[in-house]
């Protein structure tokens, strides 16, 4: 029978690229997996983390055999972004992409009765051929998933077949109430001797079908009768064995967890499970952690998952890249319906062997993961026309479109477009269903811009079923004010954003999903905005998973039927001013508000609660109070709101806009823009206009007054830019800026010689 090893104690890792080592490194750094060399610095703010080629080494002995002519492997469980393998000296495999499941057979090369030394040579180094190219995360290296040994006998479900389980199930209910389990496993070196038995189990582990097959025929249906439905609130597990026998002797065995549903999507009625319309409503999801980056464990993965359940949300988008099999796992077990995609974002290399890798990753990510009943979609890209459209670019996504219902013909396929993707577009109707990365009330226009948006792209494509993949806006904890506004960053505006998204969603089923950018907050080594740099700051909840923000508590009053009552502001400590305004959200129909003891006032809404109060000198107790649940918090009256709370940047950008205009003159702003030749203008891609510095501070001026985020040629965000024009920023941000501020620019640059 198999035997998996695992290997994660006891590994020696050098941050240098000191090349193969002939013997195990006793100077090398003592680690154990998961690990990564980014752990701090792929957050932390200072600009830059290492991206860099190093080392890891262990020691490992031959696992003995009982039969003669059985393999061993090394799998690999992720290794970013490439990695090279050697035993013993020799190198056994290479393998590209940063997210998935590798294996090597290592037999030949392993010492019988002696150690033998592993070595993997893993970089995080940027590759043409190797997606993401570019993208606002960082790209953690490292073998941050862990390493198993695996013994088999000679005869073995395949463990070659990119990095796939060796077995795939795919259960369908009938209309009797019971289920058909299409079973199908592979079987490498075996012989007319050998059959494989095949028994499902329920989640009592009570035997509830089984067959047998040849093992050079190894497809069977089983037939469960009065099969459990998995759903999104009682998600049902059975479990699907194969046992490849030899007459009275199991020789290797597979399982998978897997569950029975039914489910579609239509543009008018949105998500359909099981024959129930079910909007699905939750977050997108980063791998990483606050000092940990992405070598979490598995219990790291279950806790995240526990929070969102928290939430109230039944849907997850994995961004951007193939997450851990541990967190599938969670994902089975308390019931999401799970978006999973490859890392194919921003900008498509021109690289042949870079389609060739979305190709492997896209491979990687349905085989590997084609058992998990969480997982119904299938995504093929993000942003990706941020880098710009071509013809090859369209027809590299029907390919992977075309690909992925090869391999899976029963999940649907889907993509999440840039916001500027024009509602008319050669991107549209590639994948069965789409949707779109708005940030309307943040980077661009305002938040009420994003109802009436979703409404005209329905009315206009009544046969496209729409979904909302990412929105979202910073809130930092640190941010307070009695008047949210955009690009405060404050916590308040978080939450005020999400209050108004929330309602657009509730009041648009149709909407088939749609998820929060962010439920944590995530790194982003280039990012420096808000006075966090380091990081993407639009979490629901912090990076070190300790704080939930109030934006959270939104949504779990819309998702989440418990009852619950929730008041805001508890970090909005100091107050000044006669009277404060006090939020509450609360899932009940009335809400009593109590100050110090004695009661204020009771009011009936819908979800958002709010009380204007007047705060006694010192410190105030505060207490709401709906049903049964109660929530309470201290506020202190004072004189003066600590400086703290308001981001010096929102004062310094508000002036630096009216300085920009004044710098202009009394140019007629509404006149046609001009653009002469042999001139910049704002039509000039950024790349282009970072070749004369007079016109690159210009620019750089401008990045910083619309989205207060830093633009260096080759440092920071700018892969992500740079080769947009000026003009295609102004339609990602939409009414963000001022009326004129376009032509204004124009006017800046046209007067600058190429």
């Amino acid at each position: 029978m198999r035997n998996i090893i695992n290997m994660n104690q006891g590994w020696k890792f050098i941050q240098k690229n000191v090349g193969l080592p002939e013997s195990l490194p006793m100077d090398w750094q003592d680690v154990n997996l998961p690990h990564t060399w980014n752990a701090v610095d792929g957050h932390d703010g200072k600009g830059k983390y290492d991206r860099g080629n190093y080392w890891y080494a262990k020691k490992f002995a031959t696992p003995k055999q009982p039969l003669a002519g059985g393999r061993v492997y090394v799998e690999i469980l992720a290794a970013g972004q490439q990695a090279s393998v050697y035993v013993n000296g020799t190198k056994v495999t290479y393998h590209e992409g940063g997210y998935s499941i590798f294996r090597v057979d290592v037999t030949d090369l392993c010492k019988e009765n002696e150690d033998n030394l592993l070595v993997v040579e893993c970089s995080n180094e940027h590759k043409d051929s190797v997606y993401p190219q570019s993208a606002d995360f960082t790209f953690y290296g490292g073998l941050y998933r862990g390493v198993n040994l695996i013994s088999v006998p000679d005869a073995h479900f395949d463990l070659d077949y990119y990095g796939g389980p060796g077995i795939q199930v795919t259960p369908k209910p009938c209309d009797c109430g019971g289920a058909m389990f299409e079973v199908v496993s592979y079987v490498k070196d075996s012989d007319e001797n050998f059959t494989v038995l095949y028994s499902v189990k329920d989640a009592d582990g009570k035997e509830v079908a089984s067959g047998c097959r040849p093992s050079d025929a190894t497809a069977i249906t089983l037939f469960v009768p009065d099969a459990k439905k998995w759903e999104l609130d009682r998600p049902y597990l059975y479990t699907v064995t194969a046992t490849l026998q030899r007459r009275n002797e199991a020789y290797d065995e597979v399982s998978a967890r897997v569950g029975v549903r039914s489910f579609s999507c239509d543009p008018n009625e949105g998500f359909i499970i099981n024959g129930v319309q079910t909007p699905l409503r939750g977050v997108s999801r980063h791998q990483d952690q606050l000092y940990k980056g992405n070598a979490l464990t598995r219990e790291d993965h279950f806790e995240d998952a526990k929070i969102i359940k928290d939430l109230g949300a039944n849907t997850i988008r994995l961004a951007h890249y193939q997450h851990s099999q541990d967190f599938y796992d969670a994902c089975d077990e308390l019931g999401f319906a799970v978006w999973a995609e490859i890392p194919f974002i921003s900008i498509m290399n021109q690289n042949s062997d870079a389609h060739q890798n979305c190709i492997s990753q896209m491979k990687e990510l349905v085989i590997q993961n084609y058992n998990h009943p969480s997982i119904f979609f299938w995504g093929i890209s993000n942003e990706i026309l941020i880098g710009g459209i071509s013809q090859k670019l369209v027809d590299n996504h029907k390919e992977l479109n075309e690909l992925v219902k090869k391999l899976d013909p029963t999940r649907l396929t889907t993509i999440a477009h840039v916001s500027m993707t024009p509602v008319e577009s050669p991107m549209h109707g590639i994948t069965d269903i789409e949707s779109y990365n708005h940030y309307f009330g943040w980077y661009g226009g305002r938040m009420e811009d994003n109802g009436p948006w979703l409404d005209h792209f329905h009315e206009v494509h009544s046969n496209i079923c729409l979904g909302l993949s990412e929105y979202g806006c910073e809130g930092i904890i640190t941010y307070h004010g009695s008047n949210p506004a955009c690009k405060d960053y404050s916590e308040e505006y978080q939450a005020l954003y999400h209050e108004h998204m929330a309602k657009v969603l509730a009041d648009r089923p149709w909407i088939w999903s749609s998820h929060v950018w962010n439920m944590f907050d995530f790194g982003c080594a280039a990012r420096d905005e808000g006075g966090v740099a380091g990081r993407n700051n639009k979490g629901l909840v912090t990076m070190d998973r300790k704080t939930k923000k109030d934006s959270f508590y939104i949504y779990k009053v819309y998702w989440n039927k418990e009852p619950m009552v929730h008041l805001c502001g508890k970090r909005y400590a100091q107050r000044a001013g006669e009277t404060t305004e006090i939020r509450v959200y609360s899932n009940q129909p009335t809400v009593t508000l109590y100050l110090n003891g004695k009661k204020i006032a009771q009011k009936s809404a819908e979800k958002v609660f709010v009380f204007e109060v007047a705060l006694e000198d010192g410190f105030n107790l505060i207490m709401a109070q709906a049903g049964t649940v109660k929530d309470t918090m201290t506020l202190e009256k004072v004189e003066k709101e600590p400086s703290i709370y308001v981001l010096p940047e929102v004062n310094e950008r508000a002036e630096g806009v009216a300085n920009w205009f004044q710098s202009v003159g009394n140019m007629d702003l509404t006149a046609p823009m001009d653009f002469p030749e042999g001139m910049y203008s704002v039509k000039d891609k950024i790349e282009d206009i970072a070749n004369n510095q007079e016109a690159m501070d210009i620019v750089s001026k401008v990045i910083k007054l619309m989205m207060n985020m830093k633009v260096t040629p080759g440092e920071g965000m700018w892969d992500m830019v740079k080769t947009n024009s000026v003009e295609d920023l102004f339609k990602m941000l939409g009414t963000n800026t001022p009326d004129g501020f376009l032509e204004s620019v124009n006017a800046k640059l046209i007067k600058i010689a190429k």
